[in-house]
């Protein structure tokens, strides 16, 4: 699958800025994170479930996972890419479980790059660049601070993964500041909004 067509597709179910730069940091995040644990060969896959993985969530929110195998119906997603990306809604919306190691970082780092860019907003810079895993943990703990980014899913996921939470926040801000500038870029590009 190009690239392009995921792009296009994303585009076609998603008009709303935020979502598309959240599609476009999952995307780098899961390129950071595909390079980082050693699946340099999947790095392109591993980004387009990323960039892909909330394909459905903008139009219908009701059928979350549920309606993403027929929308990637459209560009020929194989069943490993469906799978990467129904995966993430494992216990909320789907029962299909995160078996590869990139379905389990998807579970893990989707509702926390939410959280870590919540938090981003509130700082001075407006970025993750400066942002420490200390003012993180604050955030984390206060539930109504970007409440709809569930504690639960990003505690889990980290215990699924075999990592402590200070470990998956400290690795998660390390893969949104790498792909910061270029997905702000891109969304800039492909909204005329800057997010």
């Amino acid at each position: 699958m190009e690239r392009s067509d995921a792009i296009a597709l994303l585009r076609k179910y998603n008009g709303e800025p935020f979502h598309i730069m959240h599609g476009l940091t999952v995307e780098g995040v899961m390129r950071w994170y595909a390079q980082e644990l050693g699946y340099g060969d999947d790095v392109d896959f591993w980004g387009l479930v990323g960039l892909l993985h909330d394909i459905d969530f903008e139009k219908y929110p009701e059928q979350h996972c549920k309606k993403a195998p027929e929308l990637l119906a459209e560009i020929h997603a194989d069943d490993k890419l469906i799978h990467g990306v129904v995966s993430h809604g494992y216990g909320l919306t789907v029962d299909v479980k995160p078996e590869h190691m990139m379905e389990k970082v998807l579970y893990a780092a989707d509702e926390l790059t939410g959280l870590i860019w919540a938090a981003a907003k509130m700082r001075p810079s407006k970025s993750t660049k400066d942002m420490e895993v200390k003012s993180l943990k604050k955030k984390f703990k206060d539930k109504r601070f970007a409440a709809g980014c569930s504690r639960d899913v990003i505690k889990n996921g980290a215990e699924m993964l075999g990592w402590d939470l200070n470990d998956l926040f400290e690795k998660t801000i390390l893969a949104m500041r790498s792909c910061e500038d270029s997905a702000r870029k891109e969304c800039l590009e492909l909204t005329g909004v800057e997010e």
